[in-house]
């Protein structure tokens, strides 16, 4: 008589086990309804996708010349045309670059893993600040170490609480975005990345910083790249995007970083996916050398800005006294703290049934969560969608008291 298989184990175990899914894909396919106004997902306006440019690349690329070559394997860096142009891109921004510099990643939460495969081990301590992107965090407990948050403010991360906590944690790498932070839109100032750098420097940290929504500034004056700063030359990584300036559905990413690491993780990428797609590196290099890529992005700023405006104007007319809320020099997000003893999640439930929705503020932290917090994202509605999905978050509101008894 054969013995009975029994069923594999599950996969969900080991450091996989301890990695929540992501509260914004889940939100996205829970609310996928025409009548829903979502400030969930941070998502770039589909009608200002360059669509005409970009179908023009691909069908250039996929000619008779050069379609071939377009649908073949390709050099894991990434396409050196695409690389190149890149880089001159970056120099432009305050961050001397070269192509060999650079490796092109399937999106830029690819480089955050590669990262965290190429330097950290089970039991590192990886220092964020609080709050921070919620991706990182998956990231990094997947690859099993301590996660220890970083005490923020109105300016984003402060330096002497990063003091504090480097000499107490001995960390690994310190993780940040420090221009438009997700999920804040908080920005560091020069002396404050002055100061990072410095620190890193002195107790021997690396840096990651994540860069997505940098160019989408839409008042003051632009601050160079933390990467740039002195002490940050030999030990940061830096991460940009084609997803907030471009289209996300392409997932191409990037990643700046000194050679020996940038070997190393050319060889976390050769065992993770061998390269990123051919073909759109191919279109959006053919993009990017005949398109006018900085007016493009000034369309982005001159339709996100007004965006922004309308949620900053709602807010003052719809929270309930007491609530504190972040005012973003660009980017895509506003961070809201509701008054003492109310609970965001609570009011997503309500939210939900009013046909709005945002983010619950808990995901963020990487340990005890203030769930008076949320997070709402502007770009995707002209400033009346804006307005109604506020009217619908203040109806729900109203709702609130009956629901927990606090306000």
């Amino acid at each position: 008589m054969t013995t009975p298989r029994t069923a594999p184990k599950s996969p969900m175990k080991g450091r996989l086990g301890s990695v929540d899914s992501s509260p914004v894909r889940d939100l996205l396919a829970l609310i996928d309804r025409p009548e829903v106004i979502s400030f969930a997902g941070g998502l770039p306006s589909p009608e200002l996708f360059d669509l005409d440019a970009l179908q023009h690349s691909f069908h250039e690329v996929l000619g008779p010349a050069t379609g071939r070559r377009a649908l073949q394997y390709s050099p894991t860096e990434g396409d050196p045309g695409l690389r190149g142009l890149l880089a001159r891109r970056l120099a432009a921004r305050g961050l001397p670059t070269t192509a060999d510099d650079l490796l092109v990643t399937t999106g830029s939460q690819q480089a955050i893993s590669l990262v965290a495969t190429a330097l950290l081990e089970p039991g590192d301590v990886v220092l964020v600040e609080e709050p921070t992107y919620l991706a990182a965090l998956q990231c990094f407990r997947l690859a099993g170490v301590t996660v220890v948050p970083v005490r923020s403010d109105e300016d984003g991360l402060d330096p002497a609480a990063l003091r504090e906590v480097a000499e107490r944690e001995r960390p690994t790498m310190l993780y940040l975005v420090p221009t438009f932070a997700n999920p804040t839109g908080r920005t560091l100032s020069g002396e404050r990345r002055r100061a990072v750098a410095a620190l890193a420097r002195e107790h021997g940290f690396w840096i990651l910083e994540d860069d997505p929504y940098g160019e989408l500034r839409y008042r003051g004056e632009a601050v160079p790249p933390l990467s740039s700063y002195p002490g940050a030359e030999d030990n940061s990584v830096y991460l940009g995007s084609f997803s907030k300036i471009g289209a996300p559905g392409l997932r191409l990413g990037w990643l700046r970083a000194p050679a020996d690491l940038l070997r190393a993780l050319t060889i976390a990428k050769q065992a993770t996916d061998l390269h990123t797609s051919t073909v759109d590196q191919a279109a959006v290099a053919h993009y990017l050398a005949g398109a006018d890529l900085d007016a493009r992005v000034r369309t982005l700023r001159d339709t996100y800005l007004p965006r922004r405006d309308a949620m900053m104007k709602a807010l003052a007319e719809t929270m309930p006294p007491g609530t504190t809320w972040s005012d973003p020099d660009g980017g895509m997000f506003i961070w809201v703290r509701l008054p003492d003893g109310m609970d965001s999640a609570e009011l997503l439930r309500t939210a939900l049934r009013h046909d709005v929705a945002f983010v619950p503020g808990s995901a963020f932290y990487p340990a005890e969560p203030d769930n008076a917090t949320l997070r709402l994202s502007f770009s995707t509605y002209p400033p009346d969608g804006i307005a109604e999905g506020m009217r619908r978050l203040g109806a729900a509101l109203a709702e609130v008291p009956a629901l927990t008894g606090t306000r």
